[in-house]
């Protein structure tokens, strides 16, 4: 079902009903047939009354900003999310405006889904984090405006850190493999991971591979390039410590929730994905003193992974002007300010700053100058499952990593070729 702040509920299948009265189909020709914008949001804000309340003020100031123009932000779930996106932008029966990721550009480009929205942030294009508009941008065009970024970080329990007789916390992969040893005899793993199908490789292996100096695909993105030596070592780097026991056994069932993780749990010493969120829930379970943020991760590169969310407008808007006024509508510094303290997420732009209280706020901060958001590719979500296996079989000793991943990129290989 779609919630939609103007209407109480509509199901999916009223789309096409709605599209004419809502603008949400049409022609494709970029016109104005209509004085309404469609909106689909996510829950980026994780308490449904109060991200209920914070798009119901949204449409209303937007609509005062904006004499004449309907606005309609409608929810959707995360659960089966770029199939109904798919569904709805391929029929025509879409929203004007919809959140997207990165990775979610080169998918709906592929099939002209959605188009450039240049136009929208031409006088503040300037005030954006370079990497948010890269990740954003396909061929030299914009497809869509960020109006968050989030970012993870080192995470560590100075506590276990303390009980192994370590003063400073590890930074680097050898300063890793140096602490195990001594934190197993203090009865602690060293490093939490995530290595379930369900979990998201942008959260465990590919930060690894990056700051190995590797890459997901080749150059010309025809070919998986996660294999090279650089991806060996880094899967050498889990399977290594898998089996020294500093990487706790769970790890094969892992997803990217803190609370059920052993670093969540105190069983483990730190982590290399940690979010805002996480460490204010670490606050709360292991007492304030106990916990520390780090930067990122360094190896050959220090990299940790972060990604804008922004705002596209479909191909098949009835109403491009009034969608590209809301784009220009968000970006603006009282709305990045407004979403950012709302949903606990980071400002894309130079010249704001999201005002928090969050006492390891600035520390996240800091940490976006290390922030890539992933390799572009229409089937960069379909590879993960294909290697988020083979990493299992590695850590299990089913399979060497270099026989892992050798597997993973003749499947991935095979998936890039019918893609051309």
């Amino acid at each position: 079902m779609t919630t939609g702040f103007k209407r109480a509920i509509r199901p999916l299948a009223l789309l096409a009903a709605a599209s004419v009265l809502a603008g949400c189909g049409g022609s494709g020709d970029g016109g104005s047939g209509s004085r309404n914008v469609t909106v689909w949001m996510y829950p980026v804000i994780s308490d449904p009354q109060a991200n209920s309340a914070y798009w119901e003020r949204i449409e209303k100031d937007f609509e005062a900003a904006t004499p004449g123009t309907t606005l309609t932000i409608e929810q959707q779930p995360w659960e089966n999310r770029d199939e109904k996106l798919a569904t709805a932008l391929g029929s025509g029966k879409g929203p004007d405006v919809v959140l997207l990721n990165p990775d979610q550009i080169p998918q709906y480009l592929s099939n002209g889904a959605i188009r450039p929205v240049d136009a929208a942030v031409k006088d503040t294009k300037d005030t954006f984090l370079p990497n948010a508009l890269t990740a954003l941008t396909h061929d030299g065009r914009l497809y869509a405006v960020p109006i968050y970024h989030t970012v993870t970080s080192t995470l560590y329990n100075k506590r276990l850190l303390a009980q192994a007789g370590i003063d400073k916390p590890p930074a680097t992969w050898e300063e890793i493999k140096a602490a195990a040893p001594r934190l197993k005899q203090a009865g602690v793993a060293t490093l939490d991971y995530s290595a379930s199908n369900e979990a998201t490789l942008n959260m465990n292996f590919y930060p690894l591979l990056w700051q190995a100096g590797g890459k997901v695909f080749s150059d010309d993105g025809k070919k998986a390039a996660f294999n090279g030596p650089e991806g060996v070592a880094a899967l050498t780097f889990l399977t290594d410590l898998y089996k020294a026991g500093a990487i706790p056994k769970s790890a094969l069932t892992n997803s990217n929730a803190f609370a059920d993780h052993p670093l969540g749990k105190q069983q483990v010493a730190m982590g290399f994905a940690g979010t805002l969120a996480d460490a204010d829930l670490a606050r709360k379970t292991w007492g304030a003193e106990n916990v520390l943020v780090g930067k990122p991760l360094s190896n050959a590169k220090q990299v940790t992974f972060g990604v804008p969310g922004g705002l596209g407008v479909s191909a098949r808007s009835r109403n491009v002007q009034g969608a590209e006024r809301f784009l220009a509508f968000m970006t603006e510094p009282a709305q990045i300010e407004s979403l950012g303290k709302a949903s606990g997420f980071l400002s894309p732009r130079t010249d704001v700053t999201v005002p928090s209280d969050a006492p390891h706020a600035k520390e996240f901060q800091d940490a976006l100058a290390y922030a890539f958001p992933g390799e572009p590719s229409p089937v960069a979500r379909q590879l993960m499952s294909l290697i988020a296996p083979e990493i299992q079989a590695a850590l299990t000793g089913r399979k060497s990593p270099e026989e892992a991943l050798d597997s993973a990129a003749a499947q991935a290989d095979d998936l890039l070729a019918r893609q051309r």
